[in-house]
């Protein structure tokens, strides 16, 4: 059996619980057992906001808060150092190029310094940066499929929210296309979804 954890982190207002809601649904719709836990700080916007994705192919053991973590998606630098310390040698971490400037150990952990807010822009999506940076953690790892992943956004957005559909399927797969695809896998070939 394996799991596979994600922790994402951000500042509020960025797209962070989104993107774990979209990455635990996807799981889910795979037939993957999953937990997700968010966390929020105390200000609608600027505050801190993590969130953690447990993915496995059987029964969970990971609680929802974890210690470790197989990879961490980086949506600013702020609040990096608590996600920091939980990495473990040779962790995928994927961070958005425009809003995290310090300097990682590409020594210690598989770093993808992703264009998500550039990306975005691009699509004429300026809060499509999570969206993006969600399609190239899915290229990278194959965690799950780049279809489920956006049937997982499209079952997380609200109804009032049916509008940005169109604009985060693109974004979705705009960020799938700009990686290399399965450089750190997170399941054995032959378990590989496509």
């Amino acid at each position: 059996m394996t799991e596979r954890e994600l922790v994402l982190t951000g500042i509020g207002g960025q797209g962070v619980q989104l993107a774990a809601q979209v990455i635990a649904r996807a799981a889910t719709l795979e037939g993957r057992n999953v937990a997700l836990f968010g966390v929020y700080g105390g200000m609608m916007r600027g505050g801190n906001t993590d969130a953690t994705v447990v993915v496995g192919n059987g029964p969970l053991e990971a609680p929802p808060l974890i210690s470790h973590t197989w990879s961490a998606i980086a949506m600013h630098d702020e609040f990096w150092e608590p996600v920091a310390r939980k990495l473990r040698p040779g962790a995928l971490v994927l961070v958005n190029d425009a809003t995290f400037t310090r300097a990682l150990d590409d020594d210690a952990w598989h770093v993808q310094r992703i264009r998500a807010t550039e990306i975005a822009a691009g699509l004429g999506n300026q809060l499509g940066a999570s969206m993006v940076i969600v399609g190239a953690y899915v290229g990278i790892t194959g965690l799950v499929s780049i279809d489920a992943a956006v049937d997982g956004m499209r079952e997380s957005i609200p109804p009032y929210r049916t509008q940005h559909i169109a604009a985060n399927e693109a974004a979705i797969r705009a960020g799938f296309e700009d990686v290399e695809h399965l450089t750190v896998p997170a399941w054995e070939p032959t378990a590989v979804m496509r």
